[in-house]
């Protein structure tokens, strides 16, 4: 087994802190993602709604001929 000295521990917590911090912020990216792509398809279902409802309740208005 390898004896660690005390610049060797502080020197390995130091780099497993510096790897959270990369964590941390990746973290907080993929939230960010994760907000904008739910609003995004907030957004699309929304207006998917809204086309189908604009298509569906329009009244159509046929031309009859008197044949």
């Amino acid at each position: 087994m390898k004896a660690y000295t005390k610049a060797n521990l502080e020197q390995i917590v130091m780099m497993q802190l510096e790897n959270l911090n990369a964590m941390n912020d990746l973290l907080a990216i993929m939230k960010l993602q994760n907000e904008l792509l739910h609003n995004a398809n907030k957004k699309l279902k929304d207006e998917i709604a809204e086309f189908k409802e604009s298509c569906f309740t329009k009244p159509t208005t046929y031309k009859r001929s008197n044949k």
